[in-house]
């Protein structure tokens, strides 16, 4: 007899976290079989009852010889059974998930009892719909269940089949462009239905959004380069060629023609590369990622960045408005937003490209990146008591290969607000490096995201952790996260903004407060063995937002009042509390989302210079430097 057998990586992982009670798989031969919990019933229990008390699945890291988990590897079913064993459905392996080791069923039940259990399907799916049901009531909140049913409500379909959600959801007021599906909004509710286990909306947005890479938009008869992911796209309903009265659906995209500043947005492909990985790992449908065509798009983004050009440094050179502070606030030039994701996205796309002929130059393009970047990062935008000690009695116009100070920054760069305000102990990441220029203001996205993907050593990503918490009152205060501290004020503020009037001080870019930065922020903090921190945010911001509708940021230095011209009902903020939630109560899950030093890409040179006649590497700090 052959018998095959499906389980839902997912699904046995849920099933084990939500069911009130557990019964052990060796006591009674409880086991899950395409969704449906067995055991064998004792005499005179009713089914139901027992039923409800007895399912657990089992769950833990599935490692090779080495010790290393490797969920490429699982299969997705048993193989055939010998009849006559005496230990059938001995062992299952299951497909997909990093944290699922195969199944083992010590005891099972006799055929004819199987059998018989089988014939009742559909008393034990109500079964199962029921547990659940009453399971998951128990354990979500009036604010979770408030959260869940307003994300629901801003999915947009099309052509009958869930494609994102819109950026916010208020019909009384006008849309302008948050009734569009933004890229980077929607990774935070991709990340929520991910955690939930509902995965065809993250599917149908990666594909429907590669289509759109093709598209040839232009500003001014002017066509940005091949591999551009859209800001944001749009389901429009336009009438069908010769048929009057009939109208089809299109998706109608935004490369940043229509945006403020016509800037378009470097970040869209690195946060569609880093969630077509977090898919994959979670529902194990590498299918998805072997694609053809998203090979192509993974390829075409990375020729978008890796193109050469005229800049000497290993950061990606932008335009101020081009990531998620999408106006004028001064961060042209080298930003850490966009470094710290381009970072994360060179890792994900090295574990996903198919390796064959066609790839290995790209492939080693990608690995010089990555040593390089590593290196300019921790070594050049690390700031600390001993750092800015040092920048302090800087030498000005060096000119050699051993200067140290190799940007020329100037020490009366300095703010007075730095004196006081950095810790003895404790440090972070400048937002922007360039010559005779270092912008010292801390900016939350590219910081958290600089510790989920180990661009920072594990000493630096501590630090700015206890940084955080030594300042909770600037980070969080009433509602976290700050986007960026200080806010620009006065002059500054003129000058740099352009006189903004969304952007004054301590609001919108300049200084508020953006619940959605949360989840990166329970990501770092669980990486970090520090869940304590988020659970201390999350807490704080669970008392105010449903009250305060949701809203989009919030202004003031500590977060009391609700922004000036923020939206409400904002999606991603909406997402960002319900991801935070999750990883929360499923700390396991993070490690999906984050990457571990690689040491032996750290230790490499990238820039080939060791054995140049004429030329040394200027790379000449300690390795203990740049590794702890």
């Amino acid at each position: 007899m052959e018998i095959a057998v499906a389980v839902r990586p997912f699904g046995r992982f849920l099933a084990a976290h939500i069911l009130p009670s557990c019964f052990s798989p060796g006591a009674d031969g409880v086991f899950l079989v395409q969704g449906r919990f067995f055991s064998k019933r004792p005499i005179g229990v009713p089914r139901r009852r027992f039923a409800s008390s007895c399912a657990r699945a089992a769950v833990a890291p599935a490692k090779d010889e080495t010790g290393v988990s490797d969920f490429r590897r699982l299969s997705t079913a048993a193989g055939p059974l010998q009849s006559g064993s005496d230990r059938p459905f001995e062992r299952i392996l299951v497909q997909g998930f990093s944290a699922v080791k195969p199944l083992v069923i010590e005891r099972v039940e006799s055929e004819n009892e199987l059998l018989t259990v089988l014939v009742v399907e559909k008393e034990e799916e109500e079964m199962k719909r029921v547990v659940l049901t009453v399971a998951e009531e128990g354990k979500e909140t009036a604010v979770e269940k408030e959260a869940w049913r307003l994300l629901n409500d801003a999915v947009v379909s099309y052509c009958g089949s869930p494609v994102g959600t819109v950026a916010a959801n208020v019909p009384a007021v006008e849309a302008l462009n948050y009734d569009q599906v933004f890229i980077r909004d929607f990774v935070a509710s991709a990340i929520a239905f991910l955690l939930k286990g509902e995965t065809e909306i993250v599917r149908n947005f990666l594909l429907y959004t590669l289509q759109l890479q093709s598209w040839e938009k232009t500003v001014d008869c002017y066509s940005p380069g091949q591999g551009l992911m859209p800001a944001s796209f749009k389901v429009r309903s336009v009438p069908m060629d010769g048929r009057k009265d009939e109208v089809e659906e299109i998706l109608d995209p935004d490369f940043g023609e229509s945006a403020i500043g016509r800037v378009a947005p470097v970040d869209s492909g690195l946060w569609w590369i880093i969630l077509l990985r977090a898919y994959g790992k979670i529902t194990g449908d590498y299918t998805l990622q072997e694609r053809v065509d998203v090979q192509t798009g993974i390829r075409l983004i990375l020729n978008l960045c890796l193109s050469d050009g005229f800049d000497m440094f290993p950061t990606l050179l932008v335009a101020d408005g081009s990531c998620m502070i999408d106006r004028r606030m001064g961060i042209h030039g080298h930003p850490l937003e966009i470094q710290a994701l381009f970072y994360c996205a060179l890792r994900c796309s090295r574990e996903m490209i198919a390796s064959d002929d066609g790839s290995r130059s790209l492939l080693l393009a990608v690995n010089k990146r990555l040593t390089a970047l590593s290196f300019h990062i921790r070594e050049y935008y690390w700031v600390d008591m001993k750092k800015i000690n040092e920048i302090y009695r800087y030498k000005t116009e060096e000119y050699s290969q051993g200067a140290t100070n190799k940007f020329n920054i100037y020490p009366e760069q300095i703010p007075s607000w730095l004196v006081d305000w950095i810790p003895e102990k404790g440090g972070y990441l400048i937002g922007n490096l360039q010559p005779a220029h270092m912008d010292f203001r801390f900016f939350s996205l590219g910081n958290l995201w600089a510790i989920t993907s180990s661009l920072t050593t594990p000493r630096q990503a501590e630090e700015i952790l206890n940084l955080m918490e030594n300042k909770w009152e600037d980070f969080v205060g009433n509602m976290p996260l700050k986007i960026c501290y200080p806010a620009l004020e006065y002059e500054e503020w003129h000058i740099i903004t352009g006189s903004d009037p969304k952007n004054t001080p301590w609001s919108y870019h300049n200084g508020g407060s953006w619940p959605t930065l949360l989840w990166q922020f329970t990501l770092a903090c669980i990486k970090m063995g520090r869940p304590e921190l988020a659970r201390k945010a999350v807490s704080v911001a669970e008392k105010r937002l449903s009250n305060d509708q949701w809203p989009e940021y919030y202004d003031t230095l500590t977060a009391r009042f609700i922004g000036k011209q923020s939206r409400l009902y904002q999606t991603w903020t909406i997402a960002g509390f319900l991801a935070s939630k999750l990883l929360l109560e499923n700390p396991e899950m993070a490690s999906i989302f984050t990457f571990e030093e690689d040491m032996e890409l750290l230790e490499g040179c990238a820039c080939s210079l060791t054995n140049h006649p004429r030329a040394k590497c200027s790379r000449r700090v300690p390795k203990v430097q740049v590794l702890v």
